[in-house]
């Protein structure tokens, strides 16, 4: 079967290491669905794989991807959930928790097999480019705003690097929830389309708000720490999901922290209870990811070096015909 697959590592130029062209089909195995991948988003977990971030060199070639929907041995219409080993449900109780393609082939093919505790139904109001956007980044933002950051409706968010696919996901469903949003980026147009899709104002990073906020969504790292925490009220929430600058900030802050009594929450991901939750909230409430470009499979070079270079708003899908 065709794939896009991870055939070295390169830390310094990641996209040397990428592939694309036969890979084996996946074997059945007990407890395990075999998936027909009609749609497959791009995330930084594949660049980083790339780097050899949770990826060893003794599981090479791997296919790479997280996140997909498409059609299950039976006929249905699935998403999946991409944290392998998170119950033990197909791996057995003592296998750490991973995601996909830290230890199992992924989702940039025509087929991959995951454990069927993995498969959930795919809502008929969403696509199948749309559904395969959800698991990774949309949860990862879910989870950080309505879990860990503890906001409720009214309360004000500062999203940092609006285009990433976690910030705007967070811009989206934040908005949907009632909250007010604020939001940074570097780039005028990111800012402007972050205003667009529900922010109150977008300001370069490092500018002063017209308010302190309850809540910080972090993914950027070391060049916007500083930001975010000057950027919360006494007692506000810090939650970072990643560091595309970097993870040593110059300038920790950490008076500030211990002074103002300010909360730093670290978040990963999200349950599979939360992509149910996720999947029936844009159902229902008609939130829909926000996708910057479609490619066939046979492309996906483009897609990674779209992702590499932060020129994308949105998400980036490949689909499978």
């Amino acid at each position: 079967m065709f794939a896009a697959y991870a055939s070295r590592i390169d830390r310094d130029h990641p996209l040397n290491g990428l592939e694309l062209g036969e890979r084996p089909a996946p074997e059945a195995r007990p407890g395990w669905t075999t998936v027909s991948v009609r749609a497959a988003s791009l995330n930084h977990h594949d660049l980083w794989s790339l780097r050899g971030v949770g990826l060893a060199e003794d599981k090479l070639p791997m296919i790479l991807g997280c996140d997909a929907a498409g059609i299950d041995e039976d006929g249905n219409e699935v998403v999946l959930h991409s944290v392998i080993g998170q119950t033990g449900h197909g791996v057995g109780p003592k296998e750490p928790r991973s995601i996909l393609t830290e230890r199992y082939q992924g989702t940039f093919a025509e087929q991959v097999t995951v454990p069927s505790w993995n498969v959930l139904p795919k809502p008929k109001e969403l696509t199948f480019e749309q559904a395969a956007c959800l698991p990774t980044a949309w949860l990862t933002a879910y989870r950080m705003l309505f879990t860990n950051a503890g906001v409720r409706p009214g309360d004000s968010v500062l999203v940092q690097g609006a285009g990433g696919g976690v910030a705007t996901a967070a811009i989206v469903l934040g908005r949907a929830a009632g909250l007010r949003i604020y939001a940074t980026s570097r780039d005028e147009a990111k800012r402007k389309r972050a205003v667009e899709l529900g922010a109150i104002e977008a300001y370069e990073p490092g500018a002063r708000l017209p308010q302190r906020v309850d809540a910080v969504i972090e993914t950027v790292g070391a060049a916007t720490w500083s930001h975010s925490v000057k950027s919360l009220r006494p007692g506000g929430t810090l939650v970072i999901s990643g560091a595309t600058s970097g993870d040593r900030p110059s300038h920790a802050e950490l008076t500030r922290i211990f002074f103002l009594e300010l909360k730093v929450v670290g978040s990963t991901m999200g349950s599979k209870d939360e992509l149910e939750d996720l999947l029936a909230f844009c159902a229902t409430t008609g939130v829909r990811p926000v996708i910057d470009e479609v490619l066939p499979l046979d492309r996906a070079r483009e897609g990674f070096e779209r992702l590499a270079a932060g020129d994308q708003f949105g998400k980036i899908v490949l689909t499978c015909s």
